[in-house]
């Protein structure tokens, strides 16, 4: 009888050898998910900069309308920075008929490499889109419309 108790213990339970397969499948599966999830959180990230990008643009239209040209964030009373803080903001060029935005990435962001800069650009009635690593914003045009997708 005690040999009938002693194994049936033995069988119940995980042996080493199943446990380290077991966490071998887990971690094969995490790498796989794991840059998939990270670029949907960038992607979403990126959202907040073209959301503060498209605030400044509406700012700037209403400073315009009782201006002789288009303002700095402080005179059209923008923070430079866009609201859930993954991206800094600042306007490069503002003069009578264009004015240029800048998207800057910062903090935990600065992961999004190819889209860590996002550049809006106004001139009369005319929007150009651009992005890219850097500040120059050279990105060619299917990483471009890629950045600026949502």
């Amino acid at each position: 009888m005690k040999t009938r108790i002693i194994a049936k213990s033995r069988r119940a339970g995980f042996t080493a050898l199943e446990l380290l397969v077991a966490v071998a499948m887990v971690s094969v599966l995490a790498s796989i998910a794991y840059p998939s999830f990270r670029a949907q959180v960038d992607r979403t990230r990126r959202a907040d900069a073209i959301a503060a990008l498209i605030s400044v643009q509406m700012a700037q239209e209403r400073w315009r309308a009782n201006q002789p040209g288009y303002g700095s964030l402080a005179e059209i009373g923008v923070a430079p920075v866009s609201s859930a803080g993954h991206y800094t903001i600042a306007v490069t060029t503002a003069a009578a008929s264009n004015y240029e935005l800048l998207a800057s990435a910062q903090g935990a962001q600065l992961h999004d490499t190819e889209c860590r800069h996002l550049r809006l650009s106004v001139s009369g009635a005319n929007f150009a889109y651009a992005s890219g690593p850097d500040p120059s914003v050279t990105n060619p045009a299917p990483i471009n419309r890629r950045c600026w997708s949502l």
